[in-house]
């Protein structure tokens, strides 16, 4: 049965046409995107309206609109709690939508405050302190070596071939700038050197099931210590992906990490959760993304499950019922 969904987006050209940098709309959505995910939508015999950001989704919602379902993919432009933006005007309106609900959405954005939450239920995650301050960065206890990021950023927005800092000397510049660029907090992480997996999953409760377990394989052209924004968007180049088979004792490992994350995060419908290995093969938390890419060629969950033998069409089916089964039964 079709239903009537309204499609929240950020779309990266109507920002850069207000002056917005390419910086500043990283995380946001290409017009290739949308028409990818009206195609699929449309496919299944849903009608589909585009909604458009935020902001557009209130005017729309005062004004007594209402769709059976609010398909989400807004990043939101400003502030700590951009991504939980549209979910809370969802909920204000008691519109039903994909995804996370606002406080999973600001949570998990924030890495050192889900980090904090995962490591609290005894999941492990990489040691790490919050540095807002250059007297802060100079007090840094963690050894040698240390990974740098914003503390709110998506799409590796932040990362790059700086962030992985080896002498001490460095730290209170590097914290530095990244304070001045981003204008908020630095989560500083004891660095991780081993394998880096992705994990994809898609459901809810004990319906909540793995795509796949894929594995980051950096080739002699990538920045080798992390994925990073660079070689997410030279992924061609910079990078291969392989899906490790169930049968492997490491991915049940990353399959149940991931899973513990995803729930005790509270997330919905479908999330990424990103998972990397120390010096003895261990397997840590990263980060977590209750709104994932769905770019139906460039985004890791589209990636993994074409790997898996699910297409792009079965995953955002998959992930429409799931939400749709929350606000029938």
């Amino acid at each position: 049965m079709g239903i009537f969904i309204g499609l929240c987006y950020d779309l990266k050209q109507d920002y850069l046409n207000k002056g917005f940098s390419a910086d500043d709309v990283m995380e946001f959505d290409s017009e290739e995107t949308l028409i990818g995910l009206e195609k699929a939508l449309n496919s299944l015999g849903h009608q589909v309206e585009r909604v458009g950001n935020g902001r557009e989704l209130a005017l729309r919602l005062t004004k007594g609109d209402r769709w059976d379902l609010i398909f989400n993919i807004a990043e939101g432009v400003k502030g700590r709690s951009r991504e939980a933006q549209v979910p809370a005007v969802c909920e204000l309106f008691a519109q039903p939508h994909t995804f996370a609900d606002p406080l999973t959405c600001a949570l998990t954005l924030d890495k050192a405050l889900a980090k904090s939450v995962v490591r609290d239920r005894g999941l492990p995650t990489a040691p790490f302190e919050v540095v807002n301050s250059t007297r802060e960065a100079a007090a840094v206890s963690l050894p040698m070596p240390l990974f740098l990021k914003p503390v709110a950023e998506g799409s590796s927005k932040g990362v790059t071939g700086r962030s992985l800092v080896k002498e001490r000397t460095q730290l209170v510049t590097k914290c530095q700038k990244i304070i001045e660029k981003f204008h908020q907090s630095v989560l500083v992480e004891t660095f991780l050197p081993g394998r880096e997996v992705t994990v994809g999953i898609i459901g809810n409760g004990n319906a909540a099931r793995v795509v796949g377990v894929m594995e980051v394989i950096f080739t002699d052209k990538a920045e080798t210590f992390a994925y990073t924004a660079l070689n997410k968007d030279e992924y061609l180049e910079r990078v291969s992906y392989r899906l490790i088979a169930d049968s492997e004792p490491f991915a049940a490992q990353a399959q149940q990490l991931a899973l513990d994350a995803y729930h005790i995060l509270g997330c919905r419908d479908a999330a990424r959760v990103d998972l990397r290995c120390d010096a003895s093969g261990e397997l840590h938390f990263l980060e977590i993304n209750p709104l994932p890419g769905l770019n139906h060629v460039l985004s890791d969950l589209s990636i993994m499950g074409g790997l898996a033998g699910l297409s792009y069409t079965q995953l955002i089916n998959e992930i429409v019922e799931s939400a749709w089964q929350r606000y029938i039964s």
